[in-house]
């Protein structure tokens, strides 16, 4: 029995059939942690949002920035953007199904080693607050998506206080957990910053790189920052390789870190695309 993770999908299906056939994946035996935004820019969003519906006994997703905006869309409160490919599931006869499935989908997993989220932590959160807070934003999902959807959109506030309340405290969550790569010295939320890490400009860090994270006692695995690339130190385990951008497709094996990777078959470049 293995446990794996695999970074950022975004519709590339073809890519992750050839990693799970590389690394043997069995759905019988094996499971599987997906970094959220399984779909949108890719050619196969409705089959990698099939696949993880599909066989959700053994594949565990959480939700990412493109499938909120996904969720958003289907609900009124967003509009497509210039290179989303979601029309095939907008369309699609099961939408209903397919849609109040990921709605249910969490911001955050854990065990005992691992928190698998798709951004990150704020550093003044424990793996237990996040837990509780990530609850708040799904208890919204399940039983008033439709508010929360209008008032998901927007980059403030962008500083977390216990004291938020409302919508304002649920969009940093959101912001949090799905949209956070670069933090200010005073943990206010940068929602622009989407380079690399040796570009970050002064005044900016990254998120896990904040002193006296509260949330050490678990490595946090996410995707989203696929300028970043794989990286495993400072506590985390980045696995958004940009397969989209044409770099690969990366999955890792929890129990010893073993690193499989499958080439993407986008025509692009990524070094060239996310500079």
């Amino acid at each position: 029995m293995a446990h794996y993770a695999i970074g950022d999908l975004q519709g590339c299906y073809n890519e992750l059939d050839a990693l799970l056939h590389k690394i043997g994946f069995n759905h019988g035996t094996d499971t599987l942690w997906l970094t959220g935004d399984i779909v949108n820019r890719g050619p196969q969003s409705l089959q990698c949002l099939q696949f993880a519906r599909q066989h959700e006994s053994s594949v565990r997703t959480v939700l990412g920035n493109h499938d909120l905006h996904l969720l958003a869309v289907a609900h009124g409160h967003g509009r497509l953007k210039r290179g989303d490919t979601l029309d095939d599931i907008l369309n699609h006869p099961e939408r209903r199904t397919l849609l109040d499935w990921l709605r249910t989908q969490p911001l955050m997993l854990s065990n005992n080693e691992y928190v698998l989220v798709h951004a990150g932590l704020l550093p003044q959160w424990s793996i237990a607050q996040a837990n509780t807070l990530a609850e708040e934003v799904a208890h919204e999902l399940r039983h008033r998506p439709d508010a929360y959807f209008a008032h998901m959109y927007g980059n403030k506030p962008r500083a977390w206080s216990a004291q938020l309340s409302g919508y304002d405290r649920l969009r940093v969550i959101t912001n949090a957990f799905t949209r956070m790569r670069a933090l200010t010295y005073a943990n206010e939320i940068d929602c622009d910053f989407k380079a690399g890490l040796a570009d970050i400009p002064n005044g900016l860090r990254a998120w896990f790189e904040a002193p006296e994270r509260q949330n050490l006692s678990h490595t946090i695995v996410f995707g989203h920052w696929s300028a970043l690339g794989f990286f495993d130190q400072c506590g985390v385990l980045a696995l958004d390789t940009g397969a989209l951008w044409g770099g690969p497709l990366t999955a890792v094996n929890l129990a010893d870190r073993q690193i499989s990777q499958v080439e993407s078959g986008s025509r692009l470049h990524w070094q060239t695309t996310l500079a």
